[in-house]
């Protein structure tokens, strides 16, 4: 993979210093030294903008490609589009409950007809078969919580919709489950763990272990990774999973979920540098995705994602990216093996209309962190496919 910022950022500097070079030996350095600073101020400003083109929408700096030609895939809008979506959530035997919103009573069909418009370039559409045969015979997994869940359950269908006489095999259990289409030798696994880094049970109880990743020896063997973490590093009380935390020979009750979200994601990263060999493994991080449980985030303070019928028009959130965007981009830029960061946040926080709310199956309460399907994680999945086609 290509890191077109890291090119930039050097052969600019090179061209400046033989620029100034070629000025003073004609001229002389004390007539050259304002013209000098003017320039080099006006080419850092130039290399500043076009460095900023190449790089993911939140403008941080991290281990990640845009598609060719300079077209950043997200940043963009969503548009009407009829003749969406990819498929019908009936005819997909590997949807969950959990995201199957029309068969639990969801009123509303607009949020099935958007389509994601980049900026300066066209979105592929989806193509099943097509995919089905650049990775026959190959294994992909994602790694992570139930927004991995969400993603692999919306690419299962999506490929299903063009081969939907294939054979295919689907094994469910705690930690792993499979997908296989069989007539392409096709695996598509998904492997639970929400925070990466293992929880280890001791004396005391549970404890979030952020030096350890003992479960990756699950994930050696593919063709391509995808992975994902943040959600539950947020989750207190008796949802958060663990009693304690141990970091390094410390084991503490609690610390800044950031910092341990930090810690954790550098772990991962080593055990990348450390298992993954590039050249055979494709790796993908799924990026943070969004929930809108508060409405004071687009402006509305007194609503939730309950009853949202229209994404946000335009390529702003009024929040602005959350926290943890930043901290995978800084862990993601250290790393020497190239994992491209889908960089799904802010395409995702303008769709406030595509949770399942209310219409989940018998999951309780008002769900404003996963998505529908048919709906938003189907174009994460076009956005995996853009990138492995060009």
């Amino acid at each position: 993979m290509t890191h077109k910022h890291t090119q930039v950022s050097f052969t600019v500097p090179l061209f400046i210093f033989h620029f100034f070079r070629l000025i003073n030996l004609f001229m002389g350095f004390r007539i050259t030294t304002t013209l000098s600073l003017l320039c080099l101020f006006w080419f850092l400003s130039l290399h500043q903008a076009r460095a900023a083109k190449f790089h993911n929408v939140s403008g941080l700096r991290g281990n990640n490609l845009v598609v060719a030609n300079g077209c950043n895939l997200f940043l963009g809008s969503w548009v009407v589009d009829t003749s969406y979506p990819l498929y019908n959530s009936s005819t997909c035997p590997f949807i969950d409950p959990q995201f199957d919103c029309q068969k639990y009573g969801r009123p509303d069909k607009q949020y099935l007809k958007y389509a994601w418009k980049p900026e300066s370039c066209a979105l592929p559409r989806f193509d099943g078969v097509d995919f089905l045969n650049r990775w026959r015979g190959k294994k992909i997994m994602f790694v992570g919580d139930s927004l991995s869940l969400n993603m692999w359950r919306s690419l299962t269908c999506v490929i299903h919709a063009s081969v939907p006489n294939a054979k295919t095999g689907f094994l469910r259990n705690e930690s792993l489950s499979t997908v296989t289409f069989q007539d392409y030798g096709l695996t598509i696994q998904l492997y639970r763990t929400p925070y990466l880094v293992d929880i280890i049970r001791e004396n005391v109880g549970p404890v979030l272990t952020l030096d350890s990743i003992v479960a990756g020896n699950a994930w050696k063997g593919m063709d391509m990774l995808i992975f994902n973490s943040w959600h539950w590093w947020t989750h207190t009380g008796k949802s958060q999973g663990w009693d304690y935390i141990r970091d390094g020979h410390n084991l503490v009750k609690d610390m800044d979920r950031l910092e341990a979200y930090n810690k954790g994601l550098t772990t991962w990263a080593k055990w990348v540098e450390q298992n993954v060999d590039p050249s055979k493994t494709k790796v993908f991080f799924q990026g943070i995705s969004p929930g809108h449980y508060q409405g004071k985030d687009w402006n509305q303070p007194k609503k939730t994602c309950s009853g949202e019928l229209q994404p946000i028009s335009g390529s702003a959130y009024p929040a602005g990216l959350p926290p943890a965007t930043t901290t995978l981009n800084n862990v993601l830029r250290k790393m020497s093996t190239p994992v491209y960061l889908l960089d799904i946040t802010l395409l995702s926080q303008l769709r406030k209309d595509a949770h399942p709310s209310a219409y989940s199956g018998s999951h309780k309460g008002n769900d404003c962190s996963h998505w529908c399907l048919p709906g938003l994680p189907d174009t994460w999945n076009q956005l995996l496919y853009a990138v492995l086609t060009r």
